[in-house]
């Protein structure tokens, strides 16, 4: 038992001298691993490309639901003028087949109240 302790004890120390003295990451050490480093730094790139098309595609989407949320408004604007033209022209051309001698007015309606 005690011989694996100084077996760990020594390596332990082998170790940490070697990182300490550079010895660790040697050029040795990246030609070894050569394919698990590119391998990677591959992965890494694309984990950060990744990101990017994620958020700039959430970006986007904001943008197109707010721009979808303005052309509803737009629409919504569009058909209730459209509804008041047709409501008024029918209203007017009911009452020329009527020949009530009504007609629109041309001033705009104005307050009786003094303010």
């Amino acid at each position: 038992m005690s011989e694996k302790k100084n077996f760990t004890t020594t390596s332990g120390r082998k170790a940490g001298k070697d990182i300490i003295q550079g010895r660790f990451f040697s050029l040795d050490f990246f030609k070894r691993n050569a394919v698990y480093i590119i391998a990677l730094v591959i992965m890494a790139l694309t984990y950060i490309a990744n990101k990017f098309v994620c958020q700039s595609s959430m970006q986007e989407v904001i943008t197109l639901k707010t721009e979808l949320a303005n052309a509803q408004t737009d629409l919504v604007n569009a058909s209730a003028k459209y509804n008041s033209m047709i409501r008024e022209s029918e209203m007017t051309k009911l009452m020329q087949e009527k020949r009530l001698g009504l007609a629109a007015p041309t001033e705009p309606p104005y307050s009786l109240r003094e303010k």
